[in-house]
């Protein structure tokens, strides 16, 4: 982790491992290519061998209660933004331009101000980027995580998905 001073303003620059970050993706279940870039790395990940879909639904459908109650995670539907993380959700989509139900990519930010803190205010650096990113990925299978807002970038691959987007 590196700070960055630009006159007046201050950036942290992580410096992430993208054989950590594959080996962390394939413990929470899923298949994974990292693109490395200077100022992000890119997830490419699936979880093809699944039997149901990931578990990433609209939180503001009622027959999803049940899972809205037990999530960590939100995204917003607007941006893809995993809110409180330097993380941005995008479907992949299947041979029908449908979202896949198994497959998804993450962005995770490596440049982020100097005061960004993550879930619980806690100070930024890798090693707790490295267990945030990974709770993530984990309850995309097993615990849910829920989109926010309108779903016009960010389509939910679970739940009931054949709403048109608000």
């Amino acid at each position: 982790m590196q700070l960055l001073q630009a006159g007046t303003h201050q950036v942290v620059v992580l410096e992430l491992d993208a054989d950590l970050l594959r080996q962390g993706a394939e413990e929470t279940g899923f298949v994974c290519e990292v693109t490395d870039t200077p100022r992000s790395s890119l997830l490419e990940l699936s979880a093809l061998d699944r039997d149901g879909p990931l578990l990433l639904f609209d939180a503001s459908d009622p027959t999803n209660t049940g899972w809205f109650s037990r999530c960590q995670f939100y995204v917003d539907g607007r941006t893809g933004g995993v809110l409180q993380t330097p993380f941005v959700v995008a479907n992949k989509r299947d041979a029908g331009g449908r979202p896949h139900s198994r497959a998804l990519s993450v962005q995770v930010f490596k440049e982020l101000p100097s005061h960004f803190r993550l879930p619980g205010r806690q100070p930024l650096n890798e090693k707790v980027l490295y267990a945030v990113l990974f709770n993530f990925l984990s309850a995309l299978q097993k615990v849910g995580v829920g989109i926010c807002g309108p779903t016009t970038v960010v389509r939910p691959v679970a739940g009931r998905v054949d709403a048109p987007p608000r």
